[in-house]
């Protein structure tokens, strides 16, 4: 049988030729086991499970139709048997229609694919010593209990060869190959077996089947019921005590059983969920210090001088301001931005400038430790070489090799889908797709702009906006304030709305594109979709941090946008607080939506198919049936969940100078996202097909990327965005002679000398207000920081003094901040190596012992048997040439 798969497997991966006389299942009846995984000889176990709807009572298709998909997967699982899998077919307990066909691996099949597919299998226990971290002792506390989750045992392992069998550690063959790696092998299969032949192209693979209908569902078996412990005493019950220890609410605290979460779910799951965690762990130190920022912001906001000037009915009650806008707009006292300027000293304080340069550091601490904890995970989880090695060409890249080129390596020829002149036509067509459709994400918010700028004039024309008015409203429902606040709600709708045509525009461009494994389709589509996820999170966020209020002119002289309306202004305290206003609404809105969309619509799901088989939940259904009316997984697995988290990272770090509480609201998200996720997993979905995963693939140097960025990001918020520059100048320069008039460095008249004086009879006829003009008071003062000269000056209007050594003052703390910051990050990722000294010696030795146990081996067998041919040769030569009287 070996020798046969070797001939029939090998060469072309699972693909035979139609045979004249199709194999079929075996029909057999449900035996009333419910927890039972095998076939109904209780030997053979379940590695997969197919389940179509019998043609014959199908009502949705021609009969032609129904004879064509019945005659493909006829010949496909005949193709199935002929590659040596054992198929059983058993009819559904709740719907007739139904036909659950299961699949079993024999102990041939898998030994012969684990070669192909480079599997690594345990050659002996590990005999390093390791000595216990001093803070073990700590850790055990959140650990889960080691007497109801046994740890695994380490093993030096190596890619399986079938020559070298007694090499390697086999206890019991049932055993030697575990549940996940059984449904790796036979899912591989599965997808490039050959069900049809259409004008000289093969037609092959399960999903294509899955997508034509042909077939309703694959998927490999839960072990048992997530609510109790299995009845087969066969059963290990993983799934229970996944839910029980790990996905169950009481373990928020506790750390995650990663290697057990690896062993039942594949690598690909154990991988994000490790990074989940860590990235978890490390927010905890970033939210302590942000509280801290943010209770230091709090406790000194008493003590803020501008403030106090602002909301002073003698200094800011008699600061006239003028009007936001053309005509309709009014003027307005000072005093009623009291409550904001207020809430903008919590923000605005020195603290942020010390959590700024922080999360800097933060961020390189984080993404260093991460490489080493990923390169542990990486060799005890057997992905070191996985890349190399052990990945197969994606079926759909197979199926469009049609081209013959000579690979300038091996001097042979090999089959391509497409020419270096197709595929350089692809590559631009792709290219000039992404850039179209982020070019639409930048028109939907040069649209939201537009809406903020008409809106702004309704507000002001609608809310009370009388100088002498004191009206409670008034100190909180500002025409900014609501324009803000209704722009960032409709800006959030929006986001949400593109994404979803997004996600169907980055799939169709990475589809067309044809990656060749299915590494590089992740990796590929990863990156479309975070450029897309970028620029529509984002640019509302960089438009008010770094845009608005920058370019507005001055009263006598307004700049408009598209000619018509006028630009935006910030609030007399900046739009810091805007800024911090958008963030709470999009990350907030995301995740309970995140939530609605992730948990809630499966369970729903989950709910009405229970609901409408109540009728029927007498009857016992097999196990198999229960997974059927799971949800599935789709086929980007935890592509989502990824991306929630990277954009979620991105707003932590890239805005966090007006927002030190993202990190804490991070953190708080992510412990119940951790859970969630947990419980969706083992309680919702099918299992998903265990994947392996060398680490977080494409999400590191986007990562990487992100903290980066965020550094330039937050020195400029603290320059252009956030007051504190301006004040500073103000306190070490302009508060004293030769500018000043005070004897000291004080904050004092710092309002009064940063509010640039207008001349209202400066106004154009098209700006001028309606409302009339009274208290024989002949000027008013610009809202933004503008710092021009007054009325009267030879260079009136134009920009003072101040205003210079405050743009002097914001590029060289730009300069200082971004440099000091990036030399301290070098010298973090200098210093800590990406892969520690207890790893490197693990694989040294897993290495030597590879190279003793199956190569030398080999050389001495060899060695022997040369050794025996060449004693035959010698006695052979002795008697030829022997004398013959001997």
């Amino acid at each position: 049988l070996v020798l046969e798969l070797n001939q029939v497997i090998i060469p072309t991966y699972g693909t035979v030729p139609d045979q004249p006389n199709l194999h079929a299942p075996e029909w057999v009846d449900f035996d009333d086991k419910p927890d039972s995984l095998f076939f109904k000889d209780g030997q053979r176990r379940i590695d997969f499970v197919l389940v179509y709807e019998d043609e014959s009572k199908k009502m949705t298709h021609k009969r032609s139709d129904r004879k064509k998909q019945k005659r493909k997967r006829q010949v496909y699982e005949s193709n199935l048997i002929n590659n040596g899998l054992q198929l059983e077919a058993t009819r559904s307990v709740l719907d007739e229609r139904l036909i659950f066909v299961k699949v079993h691996a024999p102990w041939e099949v898998l030994c012969t694919y684990a070669e192909v597919m480079h599997i690594k299998l345990p050659l002996q226990r590990n005999d390093l010593k390791t000595r216990d971290s001093a803070f073990n002792w700590f850790s055990r506390l959140f650990r889960v209990d080691e007497n109801i989750i046994k740890p695994e045992q380490e093993f030096f392992t190596a890619p399986f060869q079938k020559e070298h069998l007694s090499n390697f550690y086999i206890q019991d063959k049932d055993t030697f190959f575990n549940p996940a790696t059984r449904s790796r092998i036979v899912h591989f299969i599965l997808s490039r077996v050959e069900y049809a032949t259409k004008n000289n192209v093969k037609r092959f693979g399960i999903n294509k089947l899955l997508d034509t209908g042909i077939y309703k569902a694959a998927f490999p078996l839960h072990d048992s019921s997530f609510r109790h412990l299995s009845a087969d005493p066969n059963c290990p019950s993983e799934r229970y005590l996944l839910y029980r220890e790990w996905a169950h609410p009481k373990n928020i605290f506790k750390l995650q059983p990663l290697d057990f979460i690896r062993k039942y779910y594949g690598e690909k799951i154990g991988i994000y969920f490790a990074w989940l965690g860590f990235y978890t762990n490390m927010l905890t130190v970033a939210a302590v210090v942000g509280v801290g920022c943010f209770l230091y912001g709090c406790l000194t906001k008493d003590d803020c001088t501008w403030s106090q000037e602002v909301c002073d009915p003698n200094i800011g009650g008699s600061i006239i301001m003028c009007p936001q806008c053309d005509k309709v707009c009014t003027y307005w006292n000072l005093t009623i931005t009291c409550e904001s300027s207020k809430k903008l000293c919590i923000f605005d304080s020195f603290g942020t400038l010390v959590f700024a340069v922080f999360m800097g550091i933060w961020v390189t601490f984080f993404l260093e430790f991460w490489k080493r904890r990923q390169a542990e995970l990486e060799y005890e989880w057997d992905t070191v070489e996985y890349l190399e090695q052990e990945e197969q060409v994606r079926p759909e890249y197979e199926a469009r090799c049609t081209h013959v080129v000579m690979n300038e390596i091996t001097q042979q020829e090999e089959h391509v889908p497409y020419t270096a002149c197709g595929k350089c036509v692809r590559m631009t067509f792709c290219t000039s797709a992404i850039f179209f459709w982020i070019l639409l994400i930048i028109a939907s918010v040069v649209g939201i702009i537009v809406y903020r700028l008409s809106v702004f004039l309704v507000f002001s024309a609608t809310l009370s906006q009388h100088i002498s008015g004191t009206e409670a409203i008034r100190k909180y429902l500002t025409p900014q304030t609501a324009t803000s606040i209704t722009a960032s709600l409709i800006s959030f709708v929006v986001i949400m709305i593109l994404n979803i045509v997004y996600e169907k525009v980055a799939i169709l461009i990475t589809d067309f594109e044809l990656p060749r494994t299915q590494t590089d389709y992740e990796n590929s589509l990863t990156t479309k979709m975070f450029l897309f996820q970028f620029v529509n999170y984002y640019s509302s966020c960089f438009y008010i941090a770094f845009f608005k209020g920058k370019f507005v002119g001055h009263p006598g002289n307004p700049v408009y946008w598209l000619g018509k309306y006028r630009n935006e202004e910030c609030d007399p305290g900046g739009c810091l607080l805007e800024l911090t206003t958008q963030l709470a609404i999009i990350v907030g809105g995301k995740a309970i939506w995140n939530n609605i969309q992730e948990v809630l619509l499966p369970l729903v799901k989950n709910l009405i198919g229970r609901y409408s088989a109540a009728a029927r939940s007498e009857k016992i259904v097999p196990r198999w049936e229960h997974d059927y009316h799971l949800q599935p997984i789709g086929k980007l697995g935890l592509f989502y969940e990824y991306l929630e988290m990277v954009i979620q990272f991105g707003f932590v770090t890239l805005f966090v100078a007006s927002f030190p509480l993202a990190p804490l609201l991070a953190l708080i998200n992510n412990m119940l996202e951790i859970r969630l996720d947990a419980w969706k997993l083992t309680t919702q979905f099918r299992r998903m097909v265990p994947q392996k995963a060398q680490d977080i693939g494409a999400w590191q140097p986007i990562l990487q990327g992100i903290a980066i960025l965020a550094v330039v990001t937050n020195a400029m918020i603290i320059a252009f965005t956030s007051d504190m520059i301006p004040r500073l100048v103000y306190y070490w320069s302009f508060s004293v002679p030769p500018y000043g008039s005070h004897s000291s460095h004080t904050m004092k008249g710092y309002i009064n000398s940063t509010l640039s004086v207008f001349n209202i009879s400066d106004f154009k006829n098209a700006s001028k207000p309606f409302s009339p003009w009274f208290r024989n008071q002949t000027t008013c003062r610009q809202v933004y920081r503008d710092l021009r000269y007054p009325p009267g000056h030879q260079h009136q209007y134009e920009h003072n003094i101040y205003y210079w050594h405050v743009i002097a003052a914001k590029l060289a703390f730009i300069i200082v901040m971004e440099h000091v910051i990036y030399f301290v990050k070098f010298i973090i990722s200098y210093v800590i190596p990406d892969v520690s000294q207890k790893t490197k010696s693990k694989v040294k030795r897993e290495k030597y012992l590879t190279q003793k146990l199956l190569h030398e081996n080999n050389l001495k067998g060899v060695k022997k048997n040369m050794g025996k041919i060449a004693d035959k040769i010698i006695k052979g030569a002795d008697s030829t040439f022997r004398p013959k009287d001997e």
